[in-house]
This record gives structure tokens, sequence and C-alpha cells, in this order.
């Protein structure tokens, strides 16, 4: 078990819920249905990436060769891909123009590429038996 893996997990997984009720219930009538639905997605990436942080700080420590790098990839793929996609979808609610950082979102989402991709190479390497 890897603490730091599933503190993560559990800290993410916590925020999207309250931010997913948030948007549900307190922007829902304040946002257009695209800035909804953009940060509708923020929301579930974040989880499906909690749920994920959950499932690899279950896994024993020796069977994972880029535990670090992969971390750091998730960590800072979920930072920046769904909270830009929250400050972009709650643009026109804030006296702050956030549209400069229309560029974080895809940054995040190769950060989350990269971790997926480092997973892909470590499960292709186990060896079968």
């Amino acid at each position: 078990m890897d603490r730091r893996f599933l503190i993560t997990g559990a800290f993410f997984g916590l925020l999207s819920v309250i931010i997913g009720a948030f948007a549900a219930h307190g922007l829902k009538p304040l946002l257009s249905e695209a800035a909804n639905n953009s940060f509708e997605t923020g929301v579930k990436y974040q989880m499906y990436h909690a749920l994920l942080f959950l499932l690899l700080g279950s896994v024993q420590r020796k069977q994972f060769n880029f535990r670090k790098q992969v971390f750091f990839l998730l960590l800072f793929g979920v930072i920046c891909f769904s909270g830009s996609i929250y400050l972009l979808a709650t643009n026109n609610l804030t006296p702050i123009d956030f549209t400069g950082i229309a560029l974080v979102t895809p940054l995040g989402g190769t950060l989350l590429i990269g971790g997926w991709v480092f997973l892909l190479i470590e499960f292709i390497k186990i060896k079968r038996k």
C-alpha cells in the first residue's frame, strides 16, 4: 500500500463530490448548458483519477517501477485539467478573466495521458505466468 496515493485519491474523490454537488445545486442556474457540461467533465475526470489513485495505492511497491512519475503526472494532470475547466466554465461569474489559462487544459490532459502511458508500459512488462 502507498499512503501518498491513497490520501491523494481520497482527497480528489472528496473534492469531486463536493465540487460536483456545488455545481449541480448552486452553479447550474448560473451557467450556460455548455459551461455546465464542461464543468461536469472536469468533475468526472477528477473522480476517475481519484479512483485510479486509490487503485494504485493498493498495488505493492515492488511491482510498480514508475510509481513516482505516475503519481506526479496524474497529480498535476488532474490539477491542470480539471482545475482549469472549473475556472474556465465559471469565467463569467468572476471579475477575473480566466480565458488566458485555456492552454492549461490540454497540458493537463497531456500529463494525464503520460501517466496512463507509464501504466501501460508497466503492464506490458508484467511477465506471463
